[in-house]
Protein backbone atom coordinates (compact mmCIF):
# COMPACT_ATOMS: atom_id res chain seq x y z
CA UNK A 1 0.00 0.00 0.00
CA UNK A 2 1.20 3.50 -0.89
CA UNK A 3 0.38 6.65 1.07
CA UNK A 4 -0.79 9.96 -0.36
CA UNK A 5 -0.54 13.11 1.74
CA UNK A 6 -2.18 16.40 0.84
CA UNK A 7 -1.31 19.77 2.33
CA UNK A 8 -3.92 22.41 1.51
CA UNK A 9 -2.61 25.94 1.76
CA UNK A 10 -4.09 29.31 1.00
CA UNK A 11 -2.06 29.57 -2.21
CA UNK A 12 -1.11 26.05 -3.22
CA UNK A 13 -2.13 22.45 -2.59
CA UNK A 14 0.68 19.91 -2.46
CA UNK A 15 0.46 16.14 -2.82
CA UNK A 16 3.15 13.57 -2.05
CA UNK A 17 3.04 9.78 -2.40
CA UNK A 18 5.28 7.72 -0.12
CA UNK A 19 6.14 4.04 -0.15
CA UNK A 20 6.21 1.98 3.05
CA UNK A 21 9.74 3.13 3.91
CA UNK A 22 9.06 6.83 3.39
CA UNK A 23 10.60 7.24 -0.05
CA UNK A 24 8.84 9.91 -2.08
CA UNK A 25 7.49 8.44 -5.33
CA UNK A 26 5.71 11.57 -6.52
CA UNK A 27 5.38 15.21 -5.51
CA UNK A 28 2.97 17.54 -7.25
CA UNK A 29 1.37 20.94 -6.68
CA UNK A 30 -1.60 22.90 -7.96
CA UNK A 31 -3.02 26.30 -7.12
CA UNK A 32 -5.72 26.26 -4.45
CA UNK A 33 -9.13 27.23 -5.85
CA UNK A 34 -10.97 29.53 -3.44
CA UNK A 35 -13.75 31.05 -5.54
CA UNK A 36 -16.47 28.88 -3.98
CA UNK A 37 -16.79 25.57 -2.16
CA UNK A 38 -17.85 23.39 -5.08
CA UNK A 39 -15.10 24.74 -7.32
CA UNK A 40 -12.62 23.96 -4.53
CA UNK A 41 -14.04 20.46 -4.07
CA UNK A 42 -14.01 19.69 -7.80
CA UNK A 43 -10.43 20.89 -8.18
CA UNK A 44 -9.23 18.86 -5.18
CA UNK A 45 -11.02 15.69 -6.30
CA UNK A 46 -9.59 15.96 -9.81
CA UNK A 47 -6.12 16.46 -8.31
CA UNK A 48 -6.43 13.44 -6.02
CA UNK A 49 -7.73 11.20 -8.80
CA UNK A 50 -4.96 12.35 -11.13
CA UNK A 51 -2.27 11.48 -8.58
CA UNK A 52 -3.94 8.22 -7.58
CA UNK A 53 -4.26 7.04 -11.19
CA UNK A 54 -0.48 7.16 -11.59
CA UNK A 55 -0.20 4.03 -9.43
CA UNK A 56 -1.61 0.54 -9.85
CA UNK A 57 -1.67 -0.41 -6.15
CA UNK A 58 -3.97 0.92 -3.41
CA UNK A 59 -3.22 4.42 -2.13
CA UNK A 60 -4.31 5.68 1.29
CA UNK A 61 -5.21 9.36 1.64
CA UNK A 62 -4.38 11.75 4.46
CA UNK A 63 -5.15 15.44 4.61
CA UNK A 64 -3.31 18.26 6.36
CA UNK A 65 -6.49 20.16 7.13
CA UNK A 66 -6.78 23.95 6.89
CA UNK A 67 -8.84 24.60 9.99
CA UNK A 68 -10.53 21.98 12.15
CA UNK A 69 -13.44 19.59 11.80
CA UNK A 70 -16.17 20.08 14.40
CA UNK A 71 -16.46 16.78 16.28
CA UNK A 72 -20.25 17.11 16.57
CA UNK A 73 -21.35 18.47 13.18
CA UNK A 74 -18.31 17.31 11.15
CA UNK A 75 -18.27 20.69 9.45
CA UNK A 76 -15.04 22.63 8.87
CA UNK A 77 -14.43 25.64 11.10
CA UNK A 78 -11.64 28.19 11.69
CA UNK A 79 -10.25 27.74 8.17
CA UNK A 80 -8.30 30.52 6.48
CA UNK A 81 -9.85 29.26 3.24
CA UNK A 82 -13.20 30.88 3.92
CA UNK A 83 -15.27 28.82 1.47
CA UNK A 84 -14.55 25.66 3.50
CA UNK A 85 -16.10 26.92 6.72
CA UNK A 86 -19.42 25.28 7.66
CA UNK A 87 -18.96 22.68 4.91
CA UNK A 88 -18.76 18.85 5.25
CA UNK A 89 -15.46 18.58 3.35
CA UNK A 90 -14.37 15.15 4.60
CA UNK A 91 -17.78 13.55 4.04
CA UNK A 92 -17.91 14.94 0.51
CA UNK A 93 -14.39 13.72 -0.28
CA UNK A 94 -15.03 10.23 1.09
CA UNK A 95 -18.30 9.84 -0.81
CA UNK A 96 -16.73 10.96 -4.09
CA UNK A 97 -13.54 8.91 -3.72
CA UNK A 98 -15.10 5.78 -2.28
CA UNK A 99 -12.52 5.49 0.51
CA UNK A 100 -11.72 6.95 3.91
CA UNK A 101 -9.79 10.21 4.18
CA UNK A 102 -7.73 10.73 7.33
CA UNK A 103 -7.27 14.32 8.49
CA UNK A 104 -5.60 16.48 11.11
CA UNK A 105 -4.18 19.95 11.57
CA UNK A 106 -0.77 21.08 10.35
CA UNK A 107 0.96 20.83 13.74
CA UNK A 108 -0.16 17.25 14.32
CA UNK A 109 0.82 16.24 10.78
CA UNK A 110 4.21 17.89 11.30
CA UNK A 111 4.72 16.03 14.59
CA UNK A 112 3.71 12.67 13.13
CA UNK A 113 6.12 13.14 10.24
CA UNK A 114 9.08 14.00 12.45
CA UNK A 115 8.36 11.18 14.91
CA UNK A 116 7.90 8.59 12.13
CA UNK A 117 11.02 9.11 10.04
CA UNK A 118 12.28 12.57 10.93
CA UNK A 119 14.39 14.17 13.64
CA UNK A 120 12.45 12.39 16.40
CA UNK A 121 12.28 8.94 14.78
CA UNK A 122 14.30 7.24 17.52
CA UNK A 123 12.51 8.92 20.44
CA UNK A 124 9.52 7.61 22.37
CA UNK A 125 7.77 10.90 23.18
CA UNK A 126 8.12 13.73 20.65
CA UNK A 127 6.82 17.26 20.99
CA UNK A 128 6.55 19.05 17.66
CA UNK A 129 6.52 22.86 17.65
CA UNK A 130 5.84 25.06 14.65
CA UNK A 131 7.17 28.61 14.90
CA UNK A 132 5.72 30.45 11.94
CA UNK A 133 3.04 33.09 11.55
CA UNK A 134 1.47 31.41 14.56
CA UNK A 135 2.63 28.87 17.12
CA UNK A 136 1.31 25.32 16.80
CA UNK A 137 2.21 22.11 18.57
CA UNK A 138 1.59 18.39 18.62
CA UNK A 139 2.49 15.36 20.72
CA UNK A 140 3.49 11.88 19.55
CA UNK A 141 4.03 8.79 21.70
CA UNK A 142 5.69 5.75 20.13
CA UNK A 143 4.96 7.07 16.62
CA UNK A 144 1.27 7.59 17.38
CA UNK A 145 -0.35 11.00 17.75
CA UNK A 146 -1.75 11.75 21.18
CA UNK A 147 -4.68 14.12 20.70
CA UNK A 148 -6.21 13.96 24.18
CA UNK A 149 -9.83 13.76 25.28
CA UNK A 150 -10.72 17.14 23.79
CA UNK A 151 -8.33 17.00 20.85
CA UNK A 152 -6.19 19.74 22.36
CA UNK A 153 -2.99 17.89 23.25
CA UNK A 154 0.06 19.92 22.26
CA UNK A 155 -1.76 23.24 21.85
CA UNK A 156 0.88 25.14 23.78
CA UNK A 157 0.26 28.33 21.79
CA UNK A 158 -2.95 29.06 23.65
CA UNK A 159 -1.67 28.69 27.18
CA UNK A 160 -0.68 31.96 28.90
CA UNK A 161 2.96 32.94 28.38
CA UNK A 162 4.78 31.40 31.39
CA UNK A 163 6.20 33.85 33.94
CA UNK A 164 4.57 36.80 32.19
CA UNK A 165 5.99 40.07 33.50
CA UNK A 166 4.59 43.35 32.15
CA UNK A 167 7.88 45.10 32.91
CA UNK A 168 9.79 42.61 30.76
CA UNK A 169 7.13 41.46 28.28
CA UNK A 170 5.09 44.61 27.81
CA UNK A 171 1.41 45.18 28.49
CA UNK A 172 -1.32 42.53 28.25
CA UNK A 173 -2.15 41.28 24.76
CA UNK A 174 -5.53 39.95 23.65
CA UNK A 175 -5.20 36.92 21.37
CA UNK A 176 -7.55 36.33 18.43
CA UNK A 177 -8.94 33.40 20.45
CA UNK A 178 -10.22 35.87 23.05
CA UNK A 179 -7.77 35.03 25.84
CA UNK A 180 -5.07 37.29 27.28
CA UNK A 181 -1.31 36.81 26.86
CA UNK A 182 -1.43 33.59 24.86
CA UNK A 183 2.02 32.19 24.09
CA UNK A 184 1.28 32.56 20.36
CA UNK A 185 0.98 36.34 20.85
CA UNK A 186 4.68 36.37 21.76
CA UNK A 187 6.62 33.47 20.21
CA UNK A 188 5.48 33.62 16.59
CA UNK A 189 6.34 35.68 13.55
CA UNK A 190 3.47 38.04 14.26
CA UNK A 191 4.44 38.12 17.94
CA UNK A 192 8.01 39.08 17.15
CA UNK A 193 6.84 41.84 14.79
CA UNK A 194 4.34 43.14 17.36
CA UNK A 195 6.95 43.32 20.10
CA UNK A 196 9.46 45.08 17.85
CA UNK A 197 6.82 47.65 16.89
CA UNK A 198 5.78 48.09 20.51
CA UNK A 199 9.34 48.94 21.58
CA UNK A 200 10.63 50.79 18.52
CA UNK A 201 7.50 52.15 16.81
CA UNK A 202 8.61 50.55 13.54
CA UNK A 203 6.48 48.22 11.40
CA UNK A 204 8.73 45.37 10.25
CA UNK A 205 7.93 41.72 9.60
CA UNK A 206 9.75 38.87 11.32
CA UNK A 207 12.02 38.23 8.34
CA UNK A 208 13.21 41.84 8.30
CA UNK A 209 13.79 41.81 12.05
CA UNK A 210 15.88 38.64 11.98
CA UNK A 211 17.87 40.09 9.08
CA UNK A 212 18.67 43.06 11.33
CA UNK A 213 19.68 40.65 14.09
CA UNK A 214 22.19 39.07 11.68
CA UNK A 215 23.58 42.57 11.14
CA UNK A 216 23.89 43.00 14.94
CA UNK A 217 21.37 45.84 15.01
CA UNK A 218 20.95 46.79 18.68
CA UNK A 219 17.17 47.35 18.65
CA UNK A 220 16.46 44.11 16.81
CA UNK A 221 18.92 42.12 18.92
CA UNK A 222 17.33 43.37 22.15
CA UNK A 223 13.85 42.28 21.06
CA UNK A 224 15.14 38.97 19.71
CA UNK A 225 16.91 38.25 23.01
CA UNK A 226 13.56 38.73 24.78
CA UNK A 227 11.88 36.49 22.18
CA UNK A 228 14.40 33.72 22.89
CA UNK A 229 13.77 34.02 26.63
CA UNK A 230 10.01 33.76 26.03
CA UNK A 231 10.64 30.70 23.87
CA UNK A 232 12.75 29.10 26.62
CA UNK A 233 10.01 29.77 29.19
CA UNK A 234 7.35 28.27 26.94
CA UNK A 235 9.33 25.13 26.11
CA UNK A 236 10.21 24.71 29.78
CA UNK A 237 6.47 24.62 30.48
CA UNK A 238 6.14 21.86 27.86
CA UNK A 239 8.89 19.92 29.66
CA UNK A 240 7.14 20.41 33.00
CA UNK A 241 3.91 18.94 31.63
CA UNK A 242 4.96 16.33 29.04
CA UNK A 243 8.72 15.91 29.63
CA UNK A 244 9.25 14.67 26.04
CA UNK A 245 12.35 12.80 24.90
CA UNK A 246 12.92 15.42 22.19
CA UNK A 247 11.44 18.70 20.95
CA UNK A 248 11.43 19.14 17.16
CA UNK A 249 10.95 22.66 15.81
CA UNK A 250 9.77 23.69 12.35
CA UNK A 251 8.24 26.70 10.65
CA UNK A 252 9.82 29.81 9.18
CA UNK A 253 11.44 30.98 12.41
CA UNK A 254 13.19 27.63 12.87
CA UNK A 255 15.44 28.63 9.96
CA UNK A 256 16.78 31.70 11.77
CA UNK A 257 20.49 31.04 12.46
CA UNK A 258 21.25 30.05 16.06
CA UNK A 259 17.63 30.41 17.23
CA UNK A 260 17.87 27.07 19.05
CA UNK A 261 21.52 27.37 20.11
CA UNK A 262 21.81 27.04 23.89
CA UNK A 263 18.04 26.83 24.28
CA UNK A 264 18.14 23.69 26.43
CA UNK A 265 20.41 25.48 28.90
CA UNK A 266 18.13 28.54 28.89
CA UNK A 267 15.16 26.31 29.74
CA UNK A 268 16.90 25.19 32.95
CA UNK A 269 15.99 28.51 34.58
CA UNK A 270 12.29 27.74 34.27
CA UNK A 271 11.75 23.99 34.70
CA UNK A 272 10.77 22.36 37.98
CA UNK A 273 13.99 20.37 38.15
CA UNK A 274 17.37 22.08 38.40
CA UNK A 275 18.78 20.65 35.16
CA UNK A 276 17.40 20.08 31.67
CA UNK A 277 18.80 17.72 29.04
CA UNK A 278 15.92 17.77 26.55
CA UNK A 279 17.34 18.19 23.02
CA UNK A 280 15.66 20.89 20.93
CA UNK A 281 16.36 20.25 17.24
CA UNK A 282 15.38 21.43 13.76
CA UNK A 283 12.91 19.34 11.76
CA UNK A 284 14.53 16.90 9.34
CA UNK A 285 11.94 17.27 6.61
CA UNK A 286 11.49 21.04 6.87
CA UNK A 287 8.52 22.42 4.94
CA UNK A 288 7.66 18.91 3.69
CA UNK A 289 6.87 17.60 7.17
CA UNK A 290 3.20 18.58 7.04
CA UNK A 291 2.41 16.78 3.79
CA UNK A 292 4.53 13.75 4.77
CA UNK A 293 2.71 13.55 8.10
CA UNK A 294 -0.61 13.61 6.29
CA UNK A 295 0.58 10.65 4.21
CA UNK A 296 1.54 8.66 7.32
CA UNK A 297 -1.79 9.61 8.89
CA UNK A 298 -3.69 8.13 5.94
CA UNK A 299 -1.62 4.96 6.02
CA UNK A 300 -2.28 4.49 9.74
CA UNK A 301 -6.04 4.97 9.28
CA UNK A 302 -6.30 2.58 6.34
CA UNK A 303 -4.23 -0.07 8.14
CA UNK A 304 -6.61 0.09 11.11
CA UNK A 305 -9.59 -0.15 8.78
CA UNK A 306 -8.15 -3.22 7.05
CA UNK A 307 -7.45 -4.92 10.38
CA UNK A 308 -10.99 -4.25 11.60
CA UNK A 309 -12.40 -5.71 8.37
CA UNK A 310 -10.28 -8.85 8.78
CA UNK A 311 -11.52 -9.33 12.34
CA UNK A 312 -15.20 -9.16 11.40
CA UNK A 313 -16.79 -12.64 11.49
CA UNK A 314 -17.84 -14.04 8.15
CA UNK A 315 -21.56 -14.60 7.64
Amino acid sequence: MLSMGLDIGGTKTEAVVLDATGNSLMSKRIGTVKTDYYAFLTSLLDFIKDVRCAFSEPVSIGLCLPGTEDSTTHLIKNSNIIVLNHRPLIRDLEQALGQSVARDNDANCFTLSESTDGAGAHAGVVFGAILGTGCGGGLSMNNLLWRGRNGNAGEWGHNPLPHFDPVKDGGPVECYCGQLNCTESFISGTGLARQFHQRNNMLLDAQSITALVAQQDLQATTVFRLFRDQLARSLASVVNIYDPDIIVVGGGLSRVPDILSGLTEAMEHYIFNTTCNTPVVIAKHGDSSGVRGAAWLGREAMTKQMLQTQRQPSV
